[in-house]
Parts: C-alpha cells; structure tokens; sequence
C-alpha cells in the first residue's frame, strides 16, 4: 500500500540530492567536495530506503527491507569527516575516528543476522500483516529494531558532539587571527547540526514507534517535511561554501597545544607591555582598523613583531582575542559617528571596517549593550534634555 504523502515528499528530497550530487561532481577534486560527495551519497541511501518503505516497493523485494540500516548509522560520521575537510588543515584521518565510524556499520549488521539469515522473504513480508505475522519472528524484528535505532541514535549524538567541538575550535582561531571571520567561520554549520540531530532524533523515535505498531496523527507527514526542510538548507549551504585556504582553518589540538606552549614561553611581561602599547599605536594613531580585511598576518608586518607575540600579548597581558581587539575600536569609531553625524547606519559600519551590517550590529551590542539604532536614538535624547 502506498503512503502517498511521504511518498512524494522523499521523492523530491532524492531529487534534490541527486541534482546536488551532480553539481559537486563538476567540481574540482578537493577534499572538502569529496566528503561531500559520501555524506550524500549516505543521505541518498537513507532516503531510498525511507521510499522503499513508504511507497510499497518492498512488497516486490522484501528482502532488501532494512538494507539502508548499516549505511545509516555512517551520517553522523560522515558529517565529521566533511566538517573536518571543511574546517581543518588536517589531511589525514585519524585512525582511531574511522575505526570507530567503521564499528557503527558492524554492530548493526551482527544486530540484524538473526532477522537476515532466519527468515524467508515470504515471512518478512508477512510480517507487515499483524494476521499472517510469525509471533517469534515478530519478537526478533523487534529487537532488531531496538538495537538498531540504539546504536544509530548512540554513534550520531558521539559524532554530532564531535563536530559540534571541531566547529567551536575553528571558530576560536579564526578570532585569534581575523578581524572578519563571518564567511570563515561556518556559523550556518553549528544550526544545521543542531537540525540534523532533531531530525536523526525524530526518525528514530518514529522507526520504534512503527516498530511497535504505535502511531501518531504526525506519522508520515511531520517528520518527512522537516527532513526536507533541513535537507534544502544544506545542500544550498554545503553548495555555496567556499574552500577555506590553511590559514582559515582549524588546528589540529597537538599543534594548538604545542603554540600556546611557544608562546608562553617566549614572552615576558616587560616585552608584552611594549608590544600592547604598539597595537594601541597602530589602532589610535595609524587607524589600522579601518582596514576591511585586517589579519593578525597584517598587524604583525605593521608592527614588526611576530604573530605568536601578538596573539600572546593579546590573550595574556589585554585578556582579549584579535578579533574583540580590533572590533572594539572599530565600536567606538562607530560610537562618535553615530553621535556626530547623520550617516545611515550601514555607511557607518563599512566606514568603520566591518563589512557586513549584521556583523556590526553584533559587535556593538556585545561592546555597547545596545543596537546602534538604540544607541543614537538615546544619544539624540540626551542632547535635547541638555
């Protein structure tokens, strides 16, 4: 029998996958698109299975039921190895990460032996009918779908945490170095990981409910348009993120641990207040935040020092990162701006360095505790009680 409804709906996010697939097998061979390439070929899978169900094709090969099971239990691990292209200079994977990816795949399969090699195809199908159903058979499709959907839901939320971490660290180097990091720093990836695990949560919940005959007026509707709602925000993400170069990213942990070491040892608290006095320098006489793009790589030419000096001055002797340095001037140019003059808010924030409004308005309200439309607007207010 057809469910048309999730029919059409998994229908199209397979189309929506296969036209994805396409576009990253234009592009060039690199390793962010090829991981790529495997989370959705991964997904695909997960997808064609949900169909097979829901459009009754298993009618005609129930002995395909439940194939997709083992390649299910790949996306999380495959999310972390893509995150891990993306965000990481990294180019080897760790061992210990596959093996554990690989172990997922393996337990599912020695889980579902039982239900594979003891069962006829007939049988299988006769379990869809609770009439014509083996009640011994029953009880072992039951575990099978117990333990399965536990292994999933146990390996996605270990790999989702883990890219989650990697996500964070990519973005806390990004602002030990960059005065910009909005088109560096995937900010979309961590929202679309927390969607990706409400959805793998939902599925999971909704297999063992139909596992169990349990139904709910959502079943078949509910689940299958937010998975393609989180589906269509992805792809449109992962298809227009850009390849970060090996500045942009992440470090692995032993090599953050071995500079943080460097450059504790390097400094002495002397050496650091002349360097602090530089940097002030460099922003209130010179103006360097005005630049768009300013780097670390930028202010240490400027200034003549080295990177790991600045970057142990900031976080040591100011207790700030590079990026809450320079934004910080760049509130307070935007600070006289908005009291002084007229300009759009927008002109002020470019005028100022940053290069996005949103980017601006964040920075403001974390330096001033208000948006600048506030801000101004209490500033006007004060020169007219005065």
């Amino acid at each position: 029998m057809i469910d048309l409804f999730p029919t059409v709906i998994y229908s199209c996010m397979i189309g929506m996958t296969i036209s994805a697939l396409l576009e990253v097998f234009k592009r060039p061979k690199q390793r962010q698109n090829i991981f790529l390439k495997g989370l959705l070929l991964l997904l695909l899978m997960h997808l064609s299975g949900e169909l097979f169900i829901y459009s009754g094709a298993y009618v005609y090969a129930p002995a395909l039921a439940g194939a997709q099971l083992p390649f299910r239990v790949l996306l999380g691990p495959a999310l972390f190895f893509y995150a891990q292209a993306t965000m990481s200079p990294n180019k080897k994977i760790d061992k210990r990460f596959s093996a554990l990816a690989l172990s997922g795949p393996i337990i599912v399969l020695l889980t579902m032996f039982p239900f594979i090699f003891m069962s006829s195809p007939a049988e299988k199908l006769a379990l869809a009918n609770p009439a014509t159903r083996d009640p011994e058979l029953w009880q072992i499709a039951v575990f099978t779908c117990l333990s399965t959907t536990f292994v999933f839901i146990v390996f996605t939320a270990i790999f989702l945490i883990m890219t989650l971490k990697l996500h964070s660290a990519h973005r806390q180097q990004l602002m030990e170095r960059f005065s910009e990091i909005e088109h560096r720093s995937l900010d979309w990836f961590r929202t679309i990981l927390i969607f990706w695990g409400v959805a793998w949560l939902m599925y999971a919940i909704e297999f063992l409910l139909g596992a169990l005959g349990w139904f709910w007026f959502g079943s078949g509707v509910v689940l299958p348009i937010f998975e393609a709602i989180v589906l269509a925000i992805f792809i449109q993400k992962a298809l227009s993120q850009k390849v970060l170069n090996e500045s942009e990213k992440a470090l692995p942990r032993a090599s953050q641990a071995n500079q943080v070491q460097a450059r504790t040892a390097l400094l002495s608290p002397d050496k650091m207040a002349f360097i602090a006095s530089k940097l002030e320098s460099a922003m209130k006489d010179d103006k360097l935040f005005l630049q768009e793009n300013l780097s670390l790589n930028k202010l240490s030419e400027t200034i003549c020092e080295s990177e790991n000096h600045i970057s142990e001055t900031l976080s040591q002797f100011l207790n700030t990162k590079f990026f809450q340095f320079v934004n910080g001037f760049r509130v307070e140019e935007a600070k006289k701006a908005l009291q002084e003059t007229d300009k759009l808010i927008t002109n002020i924030a470019f005028d100022v360095g940053f290069n996005s409004k949103s980017t601006f308005n964040t920075a403001f309200k974390k330096v001033v505790g208000h948006s600048p439309t506030v801000y101004r607007n209490a500033q006007a207010e004060n020169k007219t009680t005065f």
